[in-house]
């Protein structure tokens, strides 16, 4: 782990994932919590969530890793206030001057055009339709979007011109979004994958600490599946000593709770998540710091991570065949391991704007 002075007072950040600020790759200068030299016993601020806009130029990003079942997403958020102290997408965090650590999830950035920035992209004559993905870096349905709506709003042009789109999130604000959802999954169009971590509520609301109780993840499941939209549970990620043996019960519920597919993620810790998922076990989970360490680097090749593709969703070795073993077996067994029929690209329309022409047809 770095030894950089990064920590922050336990008093300033109650519900927060992270417990140090460590400053990103990309800065010179480290960040120094100094004190101001007034020997006067004071109050620390409580961080809050903070927010600022960008307007954004463009909106989907493309991607060609053979990891990856898509090729497109978009991300309405940067940031996410949900936490979770092992989010692999903190170190984007680093690229915008950023810490990937509090700076994380309570310096946001919200994108408040978005949804006429997508309008325009899937307007242009060039655009190829395949299903798009959005939550695959920050989730969608972070406590943000309660009041800002931009993945509302960006569902509601998906919505308008047919187009297939693969949602993940821990959110349960998605059932807000049921009345857009349903008639799109009517029609092949949408379909999501809800992530759930833990079923030890005291263990999740550690981990992730701003992001909904596992049992309230799977009435959000039971509640979409009524809705008649098809939902995947994501058992991600499989953290070693800590979450594995709960593999086969998680598994239970999301089929109990209506779930027609599961899938499995190992535990990644990319760039800056290393040393702040290690600082993070130190502090509450020390006994089995070690252990945890142990295995995700016996299935590294000695590394705390390693990026290869085909090789850093799941890892190699003994415990990650074992895992991959364990899940297969139950997955079976509970008719989750159907595939899946694929989102239909065949009734897509570009979206429409003042002053085009109307079809005389």
């Amino acid at each position: 782990m770095d030894d950089l002075p990064c920590e922050i007072d336990p008093r300033q950040r109650p519900g927060r994932g992270a417990s140090r600020n460590q400053t990103g790759r990309f800065e010179r200068h480290a960040w120094v919590g100094t004190h101001d030299g007034w020997e006067i016993e004071e109050d620390l601020p409580v961080l809050r969530t903070e927010v600022r806009e960008e307007q954004a130029r463009s909106l989907i990003t493309y991607n060609r890793s053979p990891d990856l079942p898509f090729d497109r997403s978009i991300n309405p958020y940067r940031g996410c206030e949900h936490g979770c102290i092992y989010c692999f997408a903190r170190p984007s965090h680093a690229y915008l001057g950023l810490s990937p650590g509090l700076d994380f999830e309570t310096r946001l950035v919200a994108r408040p055009n978005a949804a006429a920035v997508l309008r325009r992209e899937l307007r242009a004559p060039r655009y190829q339709v395949a299903p798009l993905a959005i939550g695959t870096n920050t989730d969608p349905y972070q406590p943000l979007e309660r009041d800002r709506g931009l993945m509302r709003a960006c569902l509601g042009v998906l919505a308008d011109c047919n187009h297939p789109v693969a949602i993940v999130t821990k959110g349960t604000l998605v059932e807000r979004d049921i009345d857009i959802l349903a008639p799109m999954a009517a029609k092949g169009l949408a379909r999501v994958g809800l992530s759930v971590t833990s079923l030890d509520a005291t263990l999740s609301r550690k981990m992730e600490p701003r992001a909904p109780a596992p049992k309230r993840r799977f009435a959000t499941i039971r509640r979409l599946t009524e809705a008649g939209i098809p939902v995947r549970l994501m058992v991600s990620p499989v953290v070693p000593a800590l979450t594995d043996p709960e593999l086969e019960a998680i598994l239970e519920a999301g089929a109990e709770a209506g779930a027609d597919a599961a899938s499995w993620i190992m535990l990644r810790l990319p760039r800056e998540v290393s040393p702040l998922w290690q600082a993070w076990l130190a502090e509450h989970y020390p006994d089995r710091a070690a252990r945890d360490m142990a295995r995700l680097r016996e299935m590294h090749g000695g590394k705390d991570y390693d990026a290869r593709w085909g090789h850093r969703m799941r890892g190699e070795g003994a415990y990650a065949e074992i895992i991959a073993a364990r899940f297969r077996r139950q997955a079976r067994a509970l008719g989750l391991d159907r595939k899946v029929s694929p989102l239909c690209c065949d009734l897509f329309a570009r979206p429409g704007q003042a002053g085009d022409q109307l079809s005389l047809f």
